[in-house]
Formats: structure tokens, sequence, C-alpha cells
């Protein structure tokens, strides 16, 4: 598959042992600069399906690809690896260290995937800027609120500059207003960059943003 195509599935399947949930997923592209919405109740298997397509779950069978690399075939370190070099990842409990500041929290994929500090520190900084949470750059995450920790884990997913970039309802937590803020950045981050988005979403106010809207419905139980 060409570097180009971005991020592409075929004929997933996943299934947790003893539980009646079953995940096919026969078919899904998405081309780089582009942008998509997994929709759906709860328990429908979206941030299932985030999990399987960063390497972070195994598929039962089926592939998934991610650029030129096909992601169920890595082995665990090189999953990891790849994530670290290559996607953002924005979870739902955010996955923040507390002990560290917010500023050294979003520039904490710097210190793995490598390059000029002082670039990634700017980038960081305007990313804090554009979320209005510079003001907290040097306070522990710890003392934040959780509208504020989500925006730190949002500024961490986008400040290495990834190809790819999945983010697990990085809205939950933000009033309206403020998550329109996180998803139009994120958005022209993606187009800008000619990086892949996929978001979780239960906010259908959201869905006329993206390019694609999956609804998980057809893919459950299959």
């Amino acid at each position: 598959m060409p570097e180009t195509s971005g991020l592409q599935v075929t004929d997933l399947r996943f299934a947790y042992p003893g539980d009646a949930f079953r995940l096919h997923v026969p078919e899904l592209e998405i081309a780089t600069g582009r942008t998509l919405a997994l929709a759906g109740p709860s328990g429908a298997g979206k941030s299932t399906l985030v999990r399987l397509l960063t390497g972070l779950l195994t598929p039962a069978s089926g592939q998934v690809r991610l650029g030129d690399s096909q992601v169920d075939a890595l082995s665990l370190e090189q999953r990891r690896a790849f994530r670290l070099r290559h996607v953002g990842l924005v979870f739902q409990d955010f996955a923040l260290l507390d002990y560290l500041t917010v500023v050294e929290n979003i520039m904490l994929p710097h210190q793995f995937k490598g390059g000029a500090e002082a670039a990634v520190r700017t980038r960081a900084q305007g990313l804090a800027e554009h979320l209005q949470i510079s003001q907290y750059l040097d306070k522990r995450v710890s003392l934040l609120s959780q509208g504020e920790r989500q925006r730190v884990a949002v500024a961490r997913a986008l400040a290495h500059e990834p190809r790819f970039i999945f983010a697990d309802e990085p809205t939950a937590s933000l009033d309206p207003s403020r998550g329109r803020i996180v998803v139009d950045l994120m958005i022209d981050d993606a187009r800008r960059r000619g990086a892949c988005l996929v978001m979780v979403t239960h906010d259908p106010n959201l869905l006329p943003m993206f390019d694609q809207t999956v609804r998980m419905e057809e893919f459950l139980n299959a």
C-alpha cells in the first residue's frame, strides 16, 4: 500500500473471551489528511476499535495498516516503538503523569522521538495557548481540573507532529465552546500536516465537521 493511503483495515475481527461482543470491520480506509469520526452508543466498541487500530489490542484475524506498516504483524516492542514515533493518542483517562508539569507532559513524546527540543517546546507552548492552558505550563497536572487535564492530553498527542492521531472522547470533560476549540484544532492540524485523524465522539453536533463518519453498530456481532 502506498504511504499516501494512510490507514487501511481489511477483514478485521475481534472478540473478548467469554463475551458475546463480536467486532467485524470488513473494510475501512482513511487517506492522509482526512478525518474520521467513530460514533455509536456506549458499549458499541469504539474504544476497542481504537485500541485495535493502534496495536494496543491484537485482532483475531484481518489486517491493520498505518502507512506502510502492518501494525498487527509487529511484535509488542515494535508496536510500542511505532506508536511513540508516529502515533498521537488521547486516552479517555488522559494517561498523564501527575508528578510532571503541564509542559513536561506535553513534551514527553519528544523524549522518545527525538528532534530539536527548542522547536518542540515552541510547538508545545503554541498548542497550550490555543487550548487556553498556557497559564498552567509550569504547574503539575495533578493540580488541574478534569477539563484542563483533558486539554493537556490533546496537546501532548499533537506536540510531536504524529502521522496518525487517535482521540477517544477528547471533549467529554469540556463545555461545548471549549470542545469545539479542541476539535477544530485537531482537524486543522491533521489536514495541514497530511495526518490521519480518528476521533471517538458521542456528540452528534460534531459529526458534520469530519470527512467521514462510521457508525459502530454496523460492525457489531457480525
